[in-house]
């Protein structure tokens, strides 16, 4: 079994202060050191866990040494952070993977207890077989993820040829077919497989392989789910989810995620627990759907457990790019995740697409600042002069009207600002990190991303949450995402609301300042 050494990290998570330069106040980051991808989000009584890739001693990825790191939430917005769950050993790193919980104990882990937590990971390292250095193992706990034992009959899943890129397997259950299936990223496919115990599978199809224009790095992280179409429970698809990796030089003639590095792709389709149909044929690099046209969202993947009186599809992302995820300027920790999003699906004239918004329970952190309605806002004037927005929500709905940009500027001051804003005659909203603070630590961070948005009814709403380091933009109610990182000066919290090139309309503001969740606790540890 392995047991934690509970002392080290409960001590440093309760005398952090969590106030350091660019710490977030409302999004997850440990107390210390380096995390990057959600591992094993799993619902299990009355709580929420988040697992996480976690270097125990280091601001930067110790690949051959990597954790599982360990927090639970009642509310998926104040979190604990626990001990690492699950530590390297002879059989390799833990990398990323999944958790379920076992209700009937198809596992045969839980005799007495009758269920508990499976988690399925990717060891990376093991020696077992040559040229397979990444394989498929088991640890289960039977105390709700505070203590956890590895499987003896470790690693139960091998690569059927040598490759080094077999991983991060995401395990749910499939009611139709009552049996576990797994989605595994096999560096150019997804691989499925299913088994009636968690622990013998069997290989059921693959998917990507012939793809074309996706190619550009290794698939990784890969999540299936299905969901409602416009909230009808009676229609509802399969959504398949890919992160693509940063291969520099690798592919070069397939298109790289809209804002560079690593990204997120999506397909809509049909699965029946054995292989995934896309509905749509990849023609051209058009026809690939992006999850987020920031750069920094990696690696999402969605709860399991979640009960079906809820009904909502949950996933979390790392809010970071491989491109310059090992030098950010934050010093006592590296890396944070996203807000928890909701995914829908959505019927537009040009197809589905996949909407995402943060979970409602974001909510109970709100304290109202400001509110306008049917202002006009053009050249020259700030309605929001004074204003400072550190930790906020900003949901603002405008006429489209002469003006051919409008928006917010963010964390301004004399000379930095972070500028989000909305192009009228190119259709699309933006968030231009050139001038946002910090910037010279990775020459590909200084950046103008830009998301296609189309009015709906001569309106655009963009909401914008503001928190230390992160900037998460959603227009027109998540129908597109930007997700990016920022690093101002603590002194740079001005806010404006600007207009270029005639007038806008503004219908509605809003203004929030958002509590932080670091200053209590939930009580789960």
């Amino acid at each position: 079994m392995y047991k934690p050494e509970e002392n080290k990290i409960i001590k440093d998570a309760r005398n952090c202060s969590y106030k350091e330069k660019y710490r977030p106040q409302f999004h997850f980051a440990p107390a210390k050191n380096w995390m990057n991808d959600p591992n094993g989000l799993v619902y299990y009584d009355g709580e929420y866990h988040l697992f996480y890739q976690y270097t125990v001693n280091s601001t930067t990825p110790d690949f051959p040494h990597m954790h599982w790191g360990h927090a639970v939430s009642k509310d998926l917005i104040h979190w604990d952070e626990l001990p690492p769950a699950i530590a390297p050993d002879e059989d390799g790193a833990i990398f990323s993977g999944s958790a379920v919980a076992d209700l009937n104990n198809t596992s045969g882990f839980f005799h007495q207890e009758g269920s508990g937590l499976v988690a399925i990971y990717t060891n990376e390292g093991n020696q077992v077989q040559s040229g397979k250095p990444q394989v498929q193992s088991l640890a289960y706990s039977r105390d709700r993820g505070r203590t956890w034992i590895k499987f003896e009959g470790n690693p139960v899943l091998f690569p059927a040829s040598e490759t080094a890129d077999f991983r991060d397997p995401k395990v749910f259950w499939h009611e139709e077919s009552s049996r576990w299936v797994m989605a595994l990223a096999a560096r150019d496919r997804v691989e499925f497989y299913t088994s009636e115990d968690l622990k013998a599978w069997s290989f059921a199809s693959e998917f990507g392989s012939t793809l074309p224009f996706v190619h550009r790095g290794v698939f990784e992280c890969p999540d299936i789910f299905q969901v409602a179409v416009d909230n009808d429970p009676n229609n509802k698809k399969w959504v398949l989810a890919l992160s693509v990796g940063d291969q520099n030089g690798e592919n070069m003639n397939d298109p790289q995620p809209p804002a560079g590095g690593s990204g997120m792709m999506y397909f809509i389709g049909h699965f029946d627990g054995h292989s995934f149909m896309p509905d749509k044929t990849i023609a051209s690099i058009h026809d690939i759907q992006w999850i987020d046209y920031g750069s920094d969202f990696y690696a999402a993947v969605t709860w399991n457990g979640i009960p079906n009186e809820d009904g909502r599809v949950i996933w979390i992302g790392w809010m970071n790019n491989w491109r310059y995820a090992t030098v950010l300027p934050s010093l006592e920790w590296r890396g944070n995740m996203s807000l928890p999003r909701e995914i829908q699906l959505k019927k537009y004239p040009e197809g589905l697409r996949l909407i995402q918004q943060p979970v409602t329970e974001i909510n109970k952190l709100r304290n109202p600042v400001t509110t306008l309605k049917d202002l006009v806002v053009k050249l020259g004037d700030n309605p929001l002069s004074g204003a400072t927005a550190l930790k906020a929500e900003i949901i603002g709905e405008f006429e489209i009207g002469t003006a051919t940009e409008f928006g917010f500027k963010v964390r301004k001051s004399s000379n930095q600002e972070t500028v989000i804003g909305y192009d009228v005659l190119n259709e699309a909203m933006f968030l231009d990190r050139t001038n946002a603070g910090s910037v010279d630590f990775h020459s590909d961070f200084v950046a103008k991303h830009t998301a296609p948005l189309k009015p709906e009814h001569k309106r655009i709403q963009l909401t914008i949450y503001v928190d230390g380091s992160n900037i998460e933009l959603f227009g027109n109610d998540g129908s597109a995402v930007i997700t990016d990182l920022i690093f101002p000066d603590h002194e740079s919290q001005g806010l404006e609301l600007y207009a270029v090139g005639g007038s806008v309309k503004v219908i509605s503001l809003q203004i929030n300042s958002m509590n932080g969740v670091w200053e209590r606790g939930s009580g789960a540890i």
